[in-house]
This record gives C-alpha cells, sequence and structure tokens, in this order.
C-alpha cells in the first residue's frame, strides 16, 4: 500500500531529525493524524516561531531571544569563568547544578570524518573573545585579571581532540597561566554506577581525578 504524499512527506522530514528512525518516524507521523487540528496548528506555529524568534548570541554563541544573551549581561555572573561546551543543551544541563560563571558554545566539535574542522566551529570567536577580555582587565585593573577557560566537550574521542585543539591553540598564541588557566572537566565513575562494570579508560579517569576525602 501507497502512503498518502502528505503522510509520506512528515515520515522524511521526522526521518532527518538526529535519533529518529523510519519506524520512529511512521509512528510520530500517524500519532499527529489523531491529534486535534487546533494542536497541530499550535504545532506548527511554535515550529515556526523557534527560527524566527531566537538568536545567536555574538558573544557567547548561545540561543536566546536576545542579542546578546541573558546570560552574557548578567553583572553578576563571574567572567573571569567561562566554560567551553559542544552544544547549547550542554549550558542548560550546568546551570542546572548552579554555575555562576559564563559560556561560550561551540556548536559542534572537530570531526574529520563529517568535515567539521576547528573553522566550521567557534573557535576563533573564542580566542578573540579571550584576548579582547584580558585587554579590557588590564585597561581597567592596570592588571590582567586571570581567566579561567574550563574545557566541558563531551569524552568522546571527538570531544577530547576538540579540547586538546583549544588547549593547544591557547599555548601557541603565548598566553600564560597568570592570564589564561587551561582546565578540563574532571572524568570518572558516575553516582550509583558499579565499578565492575566501569570500562577501562572511565576507571583510569576516576584515578587520576581522585579527591581527599
Amino acid at each position: 500500500m501507497n502512503l498518502p504524499k502528505p503522510i509520506l512527506a512528515l515520515i522524511n522530514s521526522f526521518e532527518r531529525l538526529p535519533g529518529i528512525g523510519p519506524k520512529t518516524a511512521q509512528r510520530l507521523a500517524f500519532y499527529l493524524l489523531r491529534v486535534p487540528s487546533e494542536d497541530i496548528a499550535e504545532f506548527s506555529h511554535n515550529l515556526a516561531k523557534l527560527k524566527s524568534d531566537t538568536k545567536l548570541c555574538s558573544i557567547c554563541k548561545n540561543v536566546d531571544e536576545v542579542d546578546p544573551c541573558n546570560i552574557c549581561t548578567n553583572s553578576l555572573r563571574d567572567p573571569t569563568k567561562i566554560i567551553v561546551t559542544s552544544s547549547p543543551l550542554d549550558v542548560y544541563a550546568f546551570e542546572k547544578v548552579g554555575f555562576k560563571g559564563k559560556y561560550h558554545v561551540l556548536h559542534g566539535v572537530i570531526n574529520p570524518l563529517d568535515n567539521i574542522g576547528p573553522d566550521e566551529l567557534y573557535i576563533n570567536e573564542l580566542i578573540k573573545r579571550l584576548t579582547d577580555q584580558i585587554a579590557d582587565s588590564a585597561d581597567v585593573k592596570g592588571q590582567t585579571v586571570p581567566i579561567e577557560l574550563i574545557l566541558a566537550t563531551n569524552t568522546s574521542m571527538e570531544g577530547e581532540a576538540t579540547a586538546m585543539y583549544i588547549a593547544k591553540v591557547i599555548k601557541d598564541r603565548g598566553y600564560k597561566e597568570d592570564e589564561i588557566r587551561v582546565t578540563r572537566i574532571a572524568r570518572g565513575l558516575p553516582v550509583g554506577g558499579d565499578i565492575e562494570y566501569a570500562d577501562d579508560v572511565t576507571l583510569s579517569r576516576a584515578l587520576e581525578g581522585r579527591l581527599k576525602f
């Protein structure tokens, strides 16, 4: 049986979303057939507003309704602590745990297999931002205020490569420890996890990141 063209088109659209396979796309499409028309209209309206009413922050590259974003313009935030993430979703994860510094979103990680290099990410913008911030702090204070750059890309091979690349760029630019201190988020065992099921890399990281008890 051939599916009606509107349903087939919607299924194809769903399949282009990350994590959505053919079966899930079909279930979503047929589910929406049962949804009241007013709910479909609201859904469509929200999709349109997603693009028209959101902006990319010109400073940190996070997504917000205004530019600069609410985090960048918040004077209560600590500008000397900047977390570098690969996705805006990671920003919200750190917000949930009460981080009070600022962010820089790369919108991806270095992945040669997908033809994503450093120039496709917001790495150059990060370096310029750090340079400008150091210059501004020296002008106002008469001395450089050190910045802690917290690399919080995922612990995948691509995430590690991205973190190492950023650290190398900063080192090659000649920044000193009292200007930019590069740190990496700790990695180890998850809360509630069993040691016997941990992989070798995770267990090694847990040992390396151990703290005084």
